[in-house]
């Protein structure tokens, strides 16, 4: 028989969740105040877990370019001049030295050499080699810091990229992105802090699955994740007012689910009720400013020819990226562009120029446009990849194609911008680019010194789960202070 007192019945549905959140009940007011003064909160429902930053910061903002099936360094930013006297040689079994395969050349006979058919020049004050594939980025080269000495784990896409992104092979942490929000909050009310884009490319076609859960806020508050914009139609999925509905009345059914959300939180104390009142807010002042963001008439041509011909073509990389400099100006406080197609195993002669032209003018376009505006003093631009590519053949070789199977033991990273020291070389790999062997650098290391840059100390961001005080570099991770302004 069902108890008649309503305060019995209340007290039976008070779960251990809603008792723990019963402590923070003063939360109803702070987000009663993020809707009346959203400055105050810039964007999310609490406020940043970081009254103010470790220390002085670089850097506000960061571009983070992630070219998502692994371009090959050898092709690109590693040149190893003596290959071309090695072509079709064995690579030796002291190089290999143990080192696990993946199950798509483990099988194979031999491990033939694959030289690079690409011509490398030396540019810049730094003489940074970079091969032909990038003449737009070798203009570049002392804005950039290259980093040659990069290493990870994981030897397969997901587990990999899964790394990069939140220091953990297995899914459900949270990202980079997320960690920044979470640490230092949003710098725009009107727009998300953490915005992910995933643009069309010309490569190969049969490209590794990208999942959400890559740019989600794991077990951190979930107003965290990043705000995925579409490469086709709109830019956010039901932004728009259905017809019928009128920016009047959808402000008042906003204000009475804002309502009956604020009772559901005074009864039952759960945290996460608050942050959805806060996205319904968001998403109600994203109306105005994502159409606002994506209109890019009023850019001048001499603006959109450095981007390259496929900036005016929705989804595409330049497109994105002329986005992500808009975004910028806007302090969104982080953005994510994964280009795809880089899973080069075979014809890699073929595809990974296509990718290449897809990236480099785009690229090159965006370091200049954020100087030229005085926006890469505090932005930081990192491109680089889940891991990196053997210098022997997979499957058949010839003089002029080849491809390359998953290496994670050392690949290129470039930096740019905010804190970051243009125009050095850090790290070297042996000459076949598959030993590391001076000044190697974790991805810990390299996701600590992004955060330094944004003046956080990644052994002080943490969030406690389950027991346990998270971060994002687990118990690992050292600044590369070499690349350092």
């Amino acid at each position: 028989m069902a108890d008649p007192h309503p305060l019995s019945e209340r007290h039976k549905r008070l779960t251990r969740r809603a008792l723990l959140g019963r402590a923070s009940q003063g939360l109803g007011t702070v987000a009663l105040a993020s809707l009346l003064e959203p400055e105050l909160f810039a964007g999310s429902g609490e406020g940043p877990v970081l009254s103010a930053p470790h220390f002085r910061p670089k850097a506000k903002r960061v571009i983070h370019l992630i070219m998502a099936g692994a371009p090959s360094q050898i092709d690109s930013f590693d040149y190893k001049p003596r290959l071309r006297d090695m072509y079709n040689e064995d690579l030796p079994p002291s190089v290999i030295d143990g080192q696990r395969f993946t199950t798509m050349t483990s099988g194979q006979a031999r491990f033939p050499i694959a030289p690079s058919i690409y011509d490398f020049k030396q540019y810049g004050q730094s003489g940074a080699w970079v091969s032909d594939l990038f003449p737009h980025m070798a203009k570049m080269v002392d804005e950039i810091s290259f980093i040659r000495s990069v290493h990870t784990e994981a030897i397969n896409h997901d587990p990999a990229i899964t790394f990069l992104q939140t220091g953990s092979e297995v899914p459900g942490r949270a990202g980079l992105g997320a960690w920044l929000s979470y640490g230092l909050g949003s710098m725009n009310k009107d727009l998300p802090s953490f915005v992910v884009m995933t643009p069309t490319w010309t490569g190969r076609q049969e490209a590794q699955a990208l999942y959400s859960r890559l740019w989600g806020s794991g077990w951190l508050p979930p107003h965290h994740q990043g705000v995925s914009l579409r490469s086709n139609g709109d830019p956010v999925l039901y932004l728009n007012n259905p017809k019928g509905v009128t920016s009047t009345s959808r402000r008042a059914m906003l204000d009475g689910l804002a309502a009956l959300n604020q009772e559901q939180f005074d009864a039952h104390g759960d945290p996460e009720t608050l942050a959805r009142i806060a996205q319904y807010e968001m998403a109600y002042r994203m109306q105005t400013s994502v159409p606002e963001l994506t209109d890019i008439s009023d850019e001048p041509q001499s603006v959109l020819d450095l981007y390259g011909p496929d900036v005016k073509k929705p989804g595409t990389f330049a497109a994105s990226v002329l986005l992500a400099r808009r975004m910028v100006e806007r302090d969104v406080r982080f953005i994510q562009i994964y280009h795809r197609g880089w899973d080069q195993h075979g014809n890699l002669t073929t595809d990974m120029p296509n990718n290449c032209r897809d990236v480099d003018q785009p690229c090159a376009g965006l370091l200049r446009d954020l100087e030229q505006r005085g926006l890469l003093e505090d932005t930081i631009v990192v491109w680089g990849a889940e891991f990196g590519r053997t210098v022997y053949c997979q499957g058949a070789l010839s003089k002029t194609n080849y491809g390359r199977d998953h290496h994670p033991r050392c690949f290129t990273y470039w930096m740019a911008g905010g804190g970051i020291r243009g125009g050095t070389v850090h790290g070297e790999t042996d000459d076949f680019s598959y030993n590391i062997t001076k000044d190697p650098v974790h991805i810990h290391d390299l996701n600590a010194t992004i955060l330094h840059c944004l003046g956080i100390d990644h052994e002080r961001l943490v969030h406690r789960f389950k027991g346990r005080d998270f971060r994002l570099t687990d118990v690992h991770g050292k600044v590369v202070r070499e690349i350092l302004a």
